[in-house]
């Protein structure tokens, strides 16, 4: 066991001698590590014996106004109406599929990402909330929910949709209110376009206001980036993401060869994590802060059942991936637009019967059920419970894996009988700490990986 400990404090130590920022760890196993099913699974098999009783609901919409040039989100911009129509209508055959290979359940929240989704018209809108209603059966007024949007794309008539359709959580993705940092990240915007955006949104009152931000723009100086933070919180957005810039492989920026600016997204973390402190926000994670008010929940999981570490997830469309205990699955992946497109048009040629089974996603074995359990707790700020841990996989977390107690001794974390949580230093190396744990297997795989 020494010796584990060992060779885990030296990995780590390599890692953090390097970058905070390695892999943007948002799920587990990482998206790059998918490969193809064959054969390929039923949908009815793979769900049969799983807990239906409170899933998440993931739309995903693969369109933009736009490509930024930060994004390798699987997107394309402004495609043919014809595409777009036929998409919606394989979402729909995808859902009757899913509600007759499901059997009995029921969904505790839901969200619509993308893409920006709000880049589908009112009536296609509409018609993706009747999909949820009346093809899943969900109770839109009894389940949260909550859609990403952008400035370009917000109108006060596609708000008034998503108001009809009772839709609590609202996120714009801002990355910066400075128009030379937005430029500087591959997203022209103007001023005038973000204000006009934030006043409809104000307007229409939804329950949850998020505005997600990036640092770490190339020239992007301390004092403007909080100037941007400050904005958010004059807007009095209820949440608030703080992202920093990676430049991948394949996207705008990693093509013109931009590098990243280590130094200055450290720093820029910590300036604005004490910013958003000082008004009273809450930290709930290295990317997630939050405004608490007595009158609402602060997340969409506590208004609902749903629970990340455990609870299973159903995505409908390219792009969306889906989660049951011992597979994630998903559709191809692919950051090029030609790729993009041939993926889509491929997902809306599917016949019902293709539509009913899995070919592509991950396997997880017990050792990586354990691993996504334990990434996806301890990177919260209320960290890893070792009681839960114990419950749900019958023995304790540091005997299954004695090399989580290098984050104490590389003052990370601190570790007691209920459990493992991140310090401050610990949370801002949430990134390292991520990479750092991930199994040998997928570490391979995402190595293995082809960018197109």
């Amino acid at each position: 066991m020494n010796n584990i400990l060992k060779n885990a404090q030296k990995d780590l130590q390599q890692l953090m001698s390097k970058t905070p920022y390695i892999n943007y760890l948002y799920s587990y196993p990482h998206k790059t590590s998918y490969r193809t099913i064959d054969p390929a699974v039923s949908l009815q098999e793979q769900w049969q014996n799983e807990d239906k009783s409170a899933l998440f609901l993931y739309f995903h919409i693969p369109f933009c106004e736009m490509r930024c040039g930060f994004c390798n989100l699987f997107t394309t911009s402004n495609p043919e109406k014809s595409l777009v129509s036929q998409y919606l209508d394989q979402l729909e055959e995808q859902a009757r599929q899913i509600d007759r290979a499901l059997g009995e359940y029921q969904f505790s929240n839901i969200a619509i990402g993308g893409g920006t989704p709000t880049y589908l018209t009112e009536d296609e809108l509409s018609r993706l909330f009747a999909i949820a209603t009346q093809q899943l059966g969900v109770d839109l007024q009894q389940t949260p929910i909550g859609i990403e949007t952008s400035p370009a794309t917000v109108t006060e008539e596609r708000l008034q949709v998503l108001k009809a359709h009772h839709v609590n959580r609202i996120s714009i993705g801002i990355e910066s209110f400075s128009i030379q940092d937005a430029r500087a990240m591959g997203r022209p915007q103007k001023a005038e376009s973000v204000e006009r955006a934030l006043k409809l949104i104000q307007q229409a009152e939804f329950d949850t206001l998020n505005i997600d931000l990036i640092y770490g723009a190339e020239g992007q100086s301390i004092s403007r980036w909080l100037e941007s933070v400050q904005q958010a919180i004059e807007w009095q957005a209820t949440e608030i993401y703080l992202y920093p810039l990676y430049v991948r492989p394949l996207t705008g920026l990693g093509r013109k060869g931009q590098q990243n600016w280590d130094d200055q997204r450290l720093e820029s973390y910590y300036k604005a994590r004490e910013l958003l402190l000082n008004a009273g926000y809450q930290q709930r994670s290295m990317r997630m802060f939050q405004r608490p008010g007595p009158e609402k929940p602060l997340t969409l999981q506590a208004a609902g059942e749903y629970h990340c570490q455990e609870d299973g997830m159903v995505g409908l469309g390219c792009g969306a991936r889906s989660y049951t205990q011992s597979l994630h699955y998903s559709s191809d992946y692919a950051v090029k637009r030609q790729g993009i497109l041939d993926i889509i048009q491929h997902f809306v040629s599917l016949s019902p019967e293709s539509l009913s089974k899995i070919d592509y996603g991950f396997i997880l074995d017990r050792d990586e059920q354990q691993r996504r359990y334990i990434l996806l707790s301890l990177l919260q700020c209320e960290g890893l419970s070792r009681v839960d841990y114990q419950r749900r996989f019958a023995d304790d977390v540091l005997a299954h894996y004695p090399e989580l107690a290098a984050l104490e001794e590389e003052h990370l974390a601190i570790i007691n009988d209920k459990g493992i949580v991140l310090n401050e230093k610990g949370i801002a190396y949430s990134d390292v700490i991520g990479s750092w744990f991930f199994s040998a297997n997928v570490n391979k795989r995402m190595k293995e990986h082809t960018w197109r």
